[in-house]
């Protein structure tokens, strides 16, 4: 890993993965002038998907949610550079991806100061040919195979001692080679112990029984007892 500092930036970048400017890779300008914007999608912010020289790639601002979201937009408190968001997603990735789960590799991550305060982005690859349980759910129903699929998955980050706390079907996808990926890694972290696990496997329930109110997804009780199947082992 690499560093670029001044008296209120870091970035935070994988050399062997990035070879354009580290300094301008985060702004959008940079990726329309090499015309390499491949689109865009829009949530709390947009996400903007770009054509590295080596991967496809999602930039995404950081920015918060719910009611105080809308007071403060994108600024959160200092307090160093390697507890900022940026940072931590960063290298929480790379320890994920070292322990052989399918997560996102990260390009770069920068984190701009301003007194007690700072904003932050990140550079991660674009799993390319991916939809999210939600997309797929809502064309056909899964097997029994794969829900297992998605159990040890979770499972396999579970005994890293990675806690996902926006563990949901949004952030489960499926590649066109049907592989499962995990994603979206912000405000996450390694936890010891195991009385977490639980807590983080009841959230993901919630998630399918949420999606299956709002948009009769093909999910019904019994896929998750497949899915606990898979995560037992």
């Amino acid at each position: 890993m690499e560093q670029l500092a001044d008296n209120n930036t870091r970035i935070w970048f994988d050399e062997t993965l990035l070879k354009e400017d580290a300094s301008h890779c985060f702004d959008v300008e940079f990726w329309q002038q090499k015309n390499a914007v491949l689109g865009s999608a829009t949530g709390r912010g947009t996400t903007w998907f770009v054509q590295t020289q080596t991967v496809p790639a999602a930039l995404r601002h950081y920015r918060r949610g719910g009611l105080f979201g809308k007071l403060v937009a994108d600024s959160y408190l200092f307090t160093g550079w390697e507890n900022t968001r940026a940072a931590q997603e960063f290298n929480l990735l790379h320890y994920i991806k070292e322990q052989g789960i399918a997560v996102p590799r990260p390009l770069a991550a920068r984190a701009i100061r301003d007194g007690m305060t700072y904003r932050a982005d990140l550079l991660v690859e674009k799993v390319d040919g991916a939809k999210d349980l939600v997309d797929i759910l809502m064309q056909s129903p899964l097997s029994a195979e794969k829900y297992q699929e998605i159990g040890a998955l979770v499972k396999k980050l579970h005994d890293a001692g990675v806690c996902h706390t926006d563990l949901n079907i949004h952030n489960i996808l499926l590649d066109d080679k049907g592989e499962f990926w995990l994603i979206d890694f912000d405000n996450c972290g390694r936890r010891k112990g195991d009385s977490w696990k639980a807590a983080n496997l009841s959230r993901l329930l919630r998630s399918f029984r949420k999606e299956l109110g709002k948009r009769a997804i093909n999910w019904q009780e019994s896929d998750w007892t497949e899915l606990l199947k898979g995560y037992e082992g």
